[in-house]
């Protein structure tokens, strides 16, 4: 799949979008989701034109990914969830329910946030 580069997160890192940044690098913007499902709720996204971890740890060098993912774990750590735990998430394509076609991570907590799916086993 081609990068769209309208995406809102490509606007944003562009500047024509505001966001509420809680970190930034060269390689990596995190901010405050604008509609939070938890008390923490942060987006962290690459700042390369990637649309989902498939093509970014394809793509992307293994210290730009390896970074990404410190990251991550720093904004938990700055955010004071690490120690009660929280969920990272990213939604990849079609099945996954991908609404922005460019990489992203959600870390959410702050409170309980219950089982990830519904046992569907029956």
């Amino acid at each position: 799949m081609a990068y769209d580069q309208t995406n809102i997160f490509a606007r944003i890192l562009r500047g024509e979008l505001p966001c509420d940044t809680v970190y930034e690098d060269e390689h990596v913007l995190a901010f405050n989701d604008i509609r939070p499902l938890a008390p923490v709720h942060v987006l962290v996204i690459p700042k390369g034109p990637y649309t989902s971890l498939d093509d970014f740890t394809a793509d992307a060098g293994p210290e730009v990914v390896g970074h990404y993912f410190k990251v991550v774990g720093e904004i938990a750590r700055k955010a004071g969830v690490a120690e009660t735990g929280y969920r990272i998430l990213s939604n990849i394509g079609g099945h996954g329910h991908q609404e922005v076609p460019h990489l992203h991570v959600h870390v959410l907590g702050g409170r309980p946030l219950g089982r990830m799916l519904p046992d569907a086993r029956g």
